[in-house]
């Protein structure tokens, strides 16, 4: 299986014409912010939109919402590391901890403080879902688990171990649940495996659902 191998799909959804054109239009904002300062991240945004689209129809959530989620998850990608510190800052992000050492979990938490004002006929639960992208959470909605796994899954990334599980997981339809702790528990190894800063509301995420899969298996 190469890099572009993984081809997972379940269906076609169905949009109304208003859905077809606010995809439509997303898409649009998105190549033009994203793809000539971006093109990687820009074919890697649409790729989890369209992931998180199919998983959304096997898992019985809302195709639109996964898909313009999917689409505006990465948003503030396009600014430097230095510049997503700043930006964070700015708009008072605060996880305990210096801005400069959580840098890769910003930006989902940036865009969705400031996107909604340019699309406000977007849901409440889109922007929980991209905030929720990069680090997680215990209590996590389908939409937000749709959308983290998509992200870690989609078919542009490299073919390893952690993630063909992950996409194995998707195929055999385990729960929804149980494909999100796969997908969270691959990235806390790899941080680890790294020897990268870990975040320390991580661990605590780590610990809430490893408690909360023991009460589900009680």
């Amino acid at each position: 299986m190469g890099e572009t191998a993984w081809k997972w799909h379940v269906g076609k959804a169905s949009y109304t014409p208003d859905q077809k054109a606010q995809i439509k239009a997303l898409e649009a904002d998105l190549e033009a912010h994203m793809a000539q300062a971006k093109p990687r991240r820009y074919a890697h945004s649409l790729s989890v939109s369209r992931t998180a689209e199919q998983m959304a129809l096997a898992y019985g959530v809302d195709p639109f919402l996964a898909r313009v989620a999917g689409i505006l998850h990465d948003w503030d990608k396009v600014l430097s590391n230095d510049q997503q510190v700043a930006h964070a800052v700015e708009l008072r992000v605060d996880l305990g901890v210096p801005a400069q050492l959580v840098q890769p979990l910003l930006h989902g938490i940036t865009a969705a403080r400031t996107l909604p004002e340019v699309y406000p006929s977007l849901p409440p639960s889109v922007w929980q879902a991209i905030e929720r992208h990069t680090i997680g959470a215990i209590d996590m909605s389908d939409l937000d688990m749709v959308l983290f796994v998509a992200d870690g899954v989609e078919p542009l990334r490299r073919d390893v171990p952690a993630i063909r599980r992950t996409r194995e997981m998707i195929e055999a339809h385990e729960p929804l649940s149980e494909v999100y702790w796969s997908s969270f528990f691959q990235g806390v190894a790899y941080v680890i495996d790294t020897e990268r800063y870990l975040y320390p509301g991580t661990l605590d995420i780590y610990n809430g659902l490893v408690l909360a899969r023991a009460a589900r298996n009680e």
